[in-house]
C-alpha cells in the first residue's frame, strides 16, 4: 500500500469512519481517490440537492427550430468543412438486455402452465405487454430461429396446445441453456429482418458510420462494453464488418473500452455505514453511465457522435444521416466563431469594440446572459471572463417532441449563483413535491433522445480534460437490494447530465424518426423496426 493511502484518514463531518488498513488497501487497489470516497459517503448520508428548474426549454427559448431547408444547409456545411477532421462515433453498450425482457421473466416466474391458462394470467396480472408479445410473436426477428430450435427440442411441438407452444417459446428464448437473451448485451441481439440477413444493432451502427461519421472513406467506431461481453461483440464484428465496409465504401476502425473500476462508487447500509460483503470487504458498485465521461475523455477525435446502442432504425440511414450531419454542422459553425474569438485573445489583438459583439453572441448563439456586473469590470477582467466562458468543450444535442417517453429532458436550470444554463435533467433530479418545479416538469415539451455531437478540443487543437467540466453535485442516490439486504448506492452525474454540465450547450429539435429505442422487446414490433 502506498504512503499516500497510509497517511490519510477518512473522516466525515469530523468523525473518523474507522476504516482499517485493509479497507484503505482495497480502495487503493480499486484506484479510487480517497477524496471521491469521502464525497460519495457525504452524498449518501446527507442526500443530494434537487436540481433548481427555472423553466423548460422550448422552441425559440433554448431549442433551435430548424426547417427542412435548414437541416440540408447545415449538413452541407458539415460536409464542406470535415475533410481535415477526425470523426468518431461513441456508442454506450455496456448493459445486458435484462429490462428488455423483464415482463417475460416475470411471466415465467409467476405462471403455472399446469394450473392456469395464459389468458387467465394476462387478465389476473393485467399483463397487456405479454398479450402484445404473443400476438406479434411471428413478427420478431428471432422468431424463425427460436421456432426451429423448439421443434428440435420438442419433437411433438406442432401437436401441442397454443398455450404450451407460447410458454415454451418464451422459456427457450430466455433459458440460459438456449438463447438466454435477457443476459446478453443488446448489441448482439437480432433487431431487423432484411431480405438476406437479420441485423444486430452492432451492424446497424456500422452502416451508420458510412453515412455520416466518415471522412475520405475512413470512420471510427467506439463501443463501451462489459469485459464479459467483449468476445460476443468481436464475433459479430468479424462476421459482418467486411460486408458493411464493402457496401458503404468505408473503412471502419472499431475500438472498445470498459468502465474503469476507479469510477465505481461505495455502497452503504440504511444507517449510512459502509456496506460490506460476507468476507467483510467494502462493496463498490458501478457508477452508472456518468462513469463513461472517463472513456470519452480518453478518445482522440475532433467531432464525436454519441448515440445509444438500441437507437437504430431499419432502412432509413440516409434520413438519419441528414439530421446527424446537420447537428454536426451547427457544432462546427459555433466552434468556428468561438475559436476566432479565442485566437484573437491568444494573439493579443482582441479589442474593446468586440465586447458588444461577444455579448450578443453569448445571448443569441450560446443561450447565455452576461451579468450586468460584467460592464463594471476592467477590460482585462472582461477578456479573462470571456476566455474562461468560451474555452470549453461544446455539445449540440438533438431534442424530440415529448410523447410521454420516460427519461430526461431539456430545461433551464439555476445554479447556486442564480445563473441560468441549459441542462439535460432526469425526472429523479427534480423535486416534484414542489408545485412550481412539478409545473415546469409537466409543461415540458421535449425529450432527450441521447443524440449528441461533441467537440472536445480547444482552439489550439488540444484535447480538453473533460473531468474538469463535471457538476459533482448532480449525481443520484439510489436504493438497491443485495441478497435481501436494503442498501443505498451512489450513481455519478449522468454522462449527458451533470458530467457535461459545464460544457457550451446548444439544443436543436430533430424529427421523431431519429428516435427509435428498444427499451422492451415489444418495441421491435414498431414500424421503425419492421419491414413494410
Amino acid at each position: 500500500m502506498n504512503n499516500t493511502v497510509k497517511s490519510q484518514v477518512l473522516e466525515l463531518d469530523g468523525v473518523d469512519l474507522g476504516f482499517s488498513e485493509a479497507d484503505y488497501k482495497q480502495i487503493a487497489e480499486q484506484g479510487i481517490p480517497l477524496e471521491n470516497v469521502k464525497r460519495q459517503l457525504g452524498f449518501l448520508k446527507n442526500g443530494i440537492a434537487k436540481t433548481n428548474l427555472y423553466a423548460h426549454a422550448s422552441l425559440g427559448n433554448g431549442i433551435i427550430n430548424l426547417s427542412e431547408s435548414d437541416f440540408h444547409t447545415r449538413a452541407l456545411f458539415f460536409d464542406a468543412n470535415k475533410s481535415k477532421l477526425k470523426l468518431l462515433k461513441f456508442v454506450p453498450a455496456s448493459g445486458a438486455a435484462t429490462r428488455m425482457f423483464k415482463f417475460l421473466n416475470a411471466f415465467l416466474n409467476d405462471f403455472d402452465i399446469e394450473n392456469e391458462t395464459i389468458n387467465a394470467y394476462i387478465n389476473r396480472k393485467k399483463a397487456n405487454d405479454l398479450a402484445v408479445f404473443i400476438v406479434g410473436m411471428d413478427k420478431f426477428p428471432f422468431f424463425e430461429e427460436v421456432y426451429t430450435k423448439l421443434k428440435e427440442v420438442y419433437p411433438n411441438f406442432d401437436s401441442l396446445s397454443r398455450d404450451y407452444k407460447n410458454y415454451y417459446f418464451i422459456k427457450i428464448l430466455l433459458s440460459p441453456d438456449y438463447f438466454d437473451f435477457a443476459n446478453k448485451p443488446k448489441g448482439i441481439l437480432p433487431f431487423h429482418v432484411y431480405l438476406n440477413n437479420i441485423a444486430t444493432p452492432i451492424e446497424e451502427h456500422l452502416y451508420e458510420c458510412g453515412y455520416y461519421s466518415s471522412v475520405n472513406g475512413i470512420s471510427n467506431l467506439h463501443f463501451t462494453v462489459s469485459e464479459s461481453h467483449l468476445s460476443q461483440f468481436e464475433s459479430i464484428l468479424s462476421s459482418v464488418k467486411h460486408l458493411v465496409e464493402k457496401e458503404t465504401q468505408t473503412k471502419v476502425t472499431v475500438n472498445y473500452s470498459f468502465q474503469d473500476k476507479s469510477t465505481d462508487t461505495i455502497a452503504v447500509d440504511m444507517m449510512n455505514n459502509p456496506f460490506r460483503d460476507e468476507k467483510g470487504k467494502l462493496v463498490f458498485r458501478p457508477g452508472g453511465h456518468g462513469a463513461l465521461i472517463q472513456n470519452l475523455n480518453s478518445l482522440d477525435a475532433d467531432i464525436i457522435f454519441v448515440k445509444n446502442i438500441d437507437n437504430v432504425i431499419l432502412h432509413n440511414n440516409e434520413n438519419i444521416a441528414l439530421y446527424k450531419k446537420a447537428l454536426a454542422g451547427i457544432l462546427l459553425d459555433i466552434q468556428h466563431q468561438v475559436f476566432d474569438y479565442l485566437n484573437l485573445i491568444e494573439k493579443g489583438t482582441f479589442t474593446e469594440d468586440k465586447i458588444a459583439e461577444i455579448t450578443q453572441f453569448f445571448k443569441a448563439k450560446l443561450n447565455r446572459e452576461i451579468s450586468s456586473d460584467f460592464e463594471k469590470n476592467t477590460f482585462e477582467d472582461k477578456v479573462e471572463f470571456i476566455k474562461n466562458a468560451l474555452n470549453r468543450p461544446i455539445r449540440v444535442c438533438g431534442m424530440v417532441k415529448n410523447e410521454g417517453e420516460p427519461g430526461g429532458g431539456p430545461f433551464w436550470v439555476l445554479n447556486d449563483k442564480n445563473e441560468a444554463s441549459l441542462q439535460i435533467v432526469e425526472s429523479n433530479q427534480i423535486d416534484i413535491s414542489d408545485k412550481n418545479q412539478a409545473k415546469i416538469l409537466n409543461e415540458s415539451t421535449h425529450f432527450n433522445p441521447v443524440d449528441l455531437v461533441c467537440g472536445i478540443k480547444n482552439h489550439k487543437g488540444e484535447k480538453f480534460d473533460l473531468t474538469q467540466f463535471i457538476d459533482h453535485n448532480s449525481g443520484f442516490v439510489v436504493d438497491k437490494n443485495v441478497g435481501g439486504v436494503a442498501i443505498k448506492g451512489y450513481e455519478l452525474p449522468g454522462l449527458w447530465n451533470g458530467a457535461m454540465a459545464q460544457w457550451l450547450t446548444i439544443f436543436a429539435q430533430v424529427p421523431l424518426l431519429t428516435f427509435n429505442p428498444v427499451k422492451t422487446v415489444n418495441d421491435l414490433l414498431k414500424p421503425a423496426h419492421q419491414r413494410d
